[in-house]
């Protein structure tokens, strides 16, 4: 047997990684365990006075234990047991980010109630004819009881209305008899794999060939990464639910990642058309049953898909067949604090260790994925058509400089006279602004100081329809102020620029007949809000739709023919790295909403920079000569994807005394060969949540291994408890 499987038996001294943060280089401790353990086996684990996940590495040498008195692991059930390449998954992960193998296991084990036994239900089964109760109601309940096995409480309530008091006396007249029960499996998630087939959507000749390299993979069992590269509209997911319905006849499981919560529910609904079971979702959201139910079956093999957030990527597969990464491009993916991983290229190592194929799917690939395509690492599949009749929409610009909006008015003449058009024959409209709230930022006429965040050096941001300025990046929220914190003049605090509440107030004053609804993540916080918004939009409950970027991610609405985005030069001309691509990605998804069925999609985009190359790119539809300039811009300058970058961040409570640890660290900077140490320097977002912060940038070529440069110079320096340091690997974020 390999030592990876090794058994270890009962009372052998054991190394076990708790799941909690530990300065050791594996995040070990030495235990014994009162019961035979295999590597990967998850025990409960004695630290200090508390109890927490771990989960065995190996066995203990002489030199782990020293002469110490061991506590005691107790394994939990044997099937709670990582396999290998999940293993070496979380290995890889906590090296490559440089985070505590503790830290990783945590995420893999983060419904611990998973690992203890459920309670068991009661179940009443009938014992007795209904002709032996001496009423009506007795004799129901016996009639829908006979003959069959035993119902829980609350299924007796539902099906006859007896009360718990009912139930438990006509068990001590020996009517009813109480007997244990295992919860029964939802039986809406359970895959049937003589149904998939059946179910399959009709495809395109451009689909189905895509479909079936993508299938074919699955079949062969073997690690490919696939870049699914498909026009908005062109039926991308329905490709990948070839490959997913491959897995599942072969009693596999499948992961589908997305980008959004709110696009959880409208995906649920098209894999039950397509497989007749509902997916498991998995994201913050959910509740600890359904949490539990999901992790228990992930670790225990069975066939099922799962489509979540990021943190799906941990769940502890005993027996994946496919991974799939919707919208791949999207920096939601990316985990911004705890362990900072980035979820598209953790799918793509997860894929490879389990050897398995993994699936990108985008209409904007980052330019990553696309170099990894030239790079031989990644099979490109393209799709060049939208599914059915549907045409790619007409896109144009409206200059601002020549046809500018009114004073305090947003929606410029053209626009307006493009929605009242859409309006008259009865077609939806969305109009897109990415800005939350009702201002992004509130000034004193009389000092012109902005109202900024006490813990965070940002404005704060005002929120009109709950009377409040809010703080983006920390949450601190406070009543709209009527005197000014600064210079204390009463009634001059003006809301400055347009956010999606805004922009609703003007709809309302020129259209006030149209039903509008708003899309952004203030209005839409749960998936059931999301669905409640889909239906109504669906149903033509809302004529105009107001969003932020959420709105841009995937969503199908049939009758959406006209988009107008109201300021397409946000993200522009900024110093953003990935500025330009964000904005060609956002702005290139958000146009694919409208003409998505057989009437005709027009997308304005108002702007003044009309010369921009994004915007000029979109209105001619050159998204080659687009990337092929982003390319050389960034291989000019050596920057991701063709070099590398690593952030260092401290942050503390004391400014001067972060900036002399700053210092002192550049002062013990090695100096390694290839590397370019750049700053200290404040962080754009100096304060935040009442920390100050000092950024480093460590730049180097694709070849040098960072992760080794840093923990060499971190070793040389002694960090205060007071002072926080995080390593950002391949930043997506500079803030």
């Amino acid at each position: 047997m390999s030592p990876i499987d090794a058994h270890i038996p009962k009372d052998t001294p054991i190394k076990v990684v708790p799941a909690t943060a530990l300065p050791h280089i594996d995040g070990a401790l030495s235990y014994r365990a009162n019961a035979p353990v295999r590597v990967g086996q998850l025990v409960s684990t004695p630290l200090g006075k508390r109890e927490v996940v771990g989960m065995v590495i190996g066995a203990a040498n002489d030199t782990d234990i020293n002469g110490m008195t061991l506590k005691t692991v107790t394994p939990y059930d044997a099937d709670y047991h990582l396999t290998p390449d999940m293993r070496q998954f979380m290995d890889w992960v906590a090296k490559w980010y440089l985070e505590k193998p503790g830290l990783v296991l945590k995420m893999a084990s983060s419904v611990p109630s998973a690992l203890k036994q459920d309670a068991l239900t009661m179940g009443y089964h009938a014992v007795a004819t209904p002709d032996q109760a001496n009423t009506v109601r007795r004799q129901n309940i016996l009639k829908n009881l006979s003959g069959k096995m035993p119902e829980s409480l609350a299924a007796i309530r539902e099906l006859t209305g007896a009360t718990a008091s009912t139930i438990k006396a006509m068990c001590k007249d020996g009517l009813l008899a109480a007997v244990p029960i295992k919860p029964d499996h939802d039986q809406q998630y359970q895959a049937d794999s003589n149904l998939i087939s059946g179910r399959q959507q009709k495809l395109t000749v451009e689909q189905a060939a895509a479909a079936t390299t993508l299938a074919d993979a699955v079949t062969e069992q073997k690690y490919t990464a696939f870049l699914l590269d498909g026009v908005t509209g062109s039926g991308k997911t329905e490709v990948y639910f070839e490959a997913v319905a491959e897995a599942l006849k072969a009693g596999r499981q499948a992961l589908i990642l997305l980008p959004e919560i709110a696009l959880s529910q409208a995906f649920e609904a098209r894999c039950h058309e397509r497989f007749g079971f509902r997916p498991h979702l998995w994201h913050s959201g959910l509740g600890d049953s359904r949490r539990r139910a999901v992790w228990r079956e992930a670790i225990r093999g069975t066939p099922m898909v799962v489509a979540g957030a990021r943190s799906a990527l941990f769940l502890p597969f005993r027996n994946p067949g496919v991974v799939v990464v919707d919208e791949e491009h999207e920096l939601s993916y990316r985990q911004q604090d705890g362990v900072r991983y980035h979820a598209r290229d953790m799918a793509v190592l997860r894929a490879r260790l389990s050897r398995i194929p993994v699936i990108l799917s985008s209409a904007t690939p980052s330019l990553e994925s696309l170099v990894n395509v030239e790079q031989g690492k990644y099979q490109h599949i393209r799709l060049f058509s939208r599914f059915g009749s549907a045409g790619m929409p007409d896109i144009k610009l409206i200059d601002l400089g020549k046809t500018p909006a009114e004073r305090r008015r947003w929606i410029s003449p053209p626009l307006v006279d493009a929605i009242g058009k859409a309006l008259e024959k009865k077609e939806q409209v969305l109009l897109f602004l990415n800005r939350r709230g009702y201002a992004p930022m509130s000034l004193c006429l009389s000092c012109r100081e902005r109202i900024v965040c006490p813990n965070c050096s940002a404005w704060l941001v005002t929120h009109k329809s709950a009377g409040e300025l809010r703080c983006h990046h920390c949450g601190h929220n406070s009543r709209f102020p009527t005197v000014c914190p600064s210079c204390q003049t009463e009634g001059m605090i003006m809301p400055c620029g347009p956010g999606v509440e805004r922009l609703s107030e003007e709809v309302e004053l020129r259209f006030p007949d149209a039903r509008q609804g708003i899309f952004s993540s203030d209005a839409i916080t749960t998936p059931a809000l999301a669905e409640q918004f889909f239906n109504a939009v669906y149903n033509d409950e809302i004529d105009i739709i107001i969003g932020t970027q959420m709105v841009a991610k995937g969503h199908h609405f049939p009758d959406l023919t006209l988009v107008g985005v109201v300021d397409a030069d946000l993200g522009l001309g900024g110093a953003d790295l990935r500025g330009g691509e964000l904005s060609w990605q956002l702005l290139t998804q958000v146009a694919g909403r409208a003409g998505r069925e057989s009437r005709p999609g027009q997308v304005l985009l108002q702007t003044a920079m009309p010369e921009a190359m994004v915007l000029q790119s979109l209105i001619h539809d050159d998204r080659e000569s687009f990337i092929a300039a982003e390319k050389a811009a960034r291989r000019e300058a050596a920057m991701p994807p063709y070099g590398r970058l690593a952030a260092v961040i401290l942050s503390g409570r004391e400014e001067a005394r972060l900036m002399m640890m700053a210092k002192q660290m550049a002062n013990d900077w090695p100096h390694f060969e290839g590397v370019t140490l750049l700053g200290p320097a404040p962080a754009p977002l100096r304060l935040l949540r009442r920390n100050y912060r000092v950024r480093f940038l460590l730049k180097s070529s694709r070849e040098v291994n960072l992760q080794r440069v840093i923990s060499s110079w971190l070793d040389r320096i002694t960090i205060p408890s007071a002072i926080n340091c995080q390593v950002d690997i391949d930043p997506v974020s500079f803030f």
